[in-house]
């Protein structure tokens, strides 16, 4: 939802002047950039650095807008990109949602595996949703939109990282509107 409303004016506010101050940067390595600096999220939070985290994820999902956007200026767009892309981005989610496990795994066990799942349901549907139906898009594959996003899942992670004693009803509600994405996205699929 937030992609689909404010992805253009992001770009050309915090994207696109960047862009060509990197053009000897191949986009792979900003996508092994921001798959760092995520997977650095999980060692933060159980080093008790809340805001470090923070830090390290915002910046990744910066250079995950990066990359494609790089990709796409450079016209070195591939298969090979975009898979690595999309491999990345579940790594990075699924270091958040270990990190955030074990900040306190007594109580925080259930609300991660249902995040866990959910995650793992969405993504399934996304990719078999973009495996068959025509790309129209300016991106790689088929992208189909849903109400919990890269940019709404990170909304989320935050304030579960900035608020940890709401971590669970938001671990609930980021569960629900996961997998509400998902029922979505089959429905729309089964209609066309």
């Amino acid at each position: 939802m937030i992609e689909a409303s404010l992805r253009k004016t992001y770009e050309r506010i915090c994207v696109d002047p960047v862009l060509p101050l990197l053009k000897k940067v191949h986009p792979n390595h900003c996508t092994l950039l921001a798959l760092f600096t995520g997977v650095l999220t999980l060692p933060l939070l159980i080093l008790d650095l809340p805001y470090a985290a923070l830090g390290a994820m915002i910046f990744s999902g910066y250079l995950d807008t990066l990359d494609g956007s790089l990709a796409r200026s450079s016209n070195q767009s591939s298969e090979r990109g975009a898979a690595l892309d999309i491999i990345s981005d579940r790594i990075v989610e699924s270091a958040l949602i270990i990190g955030l496990f074990l900040v306190d795994p007594a109580t925080r066990g259930l609300p991660c595996l249902l995040m866990c799942a959910s995650v793992l349901i969405c993504v399934t549907s996304f990719l078999i949703v973009g495996l068959f139906t025509q790309n129209a898009s300016a991106k790689s594959f088929h992208y189909s939109p849903g109400i919990m996003e890269r940019a709404e899942a990170f909304l989320f992670f935050g304030a579960m990282i900035a608020l940890p004693s709401f971590f669970a009803p938001l671990a609930y509600l980021f569960a629900f509107l996961v997998l509400l994405t998902a029922v979505i996205r089959k429905i729309q699929f089964f209609k066309s």
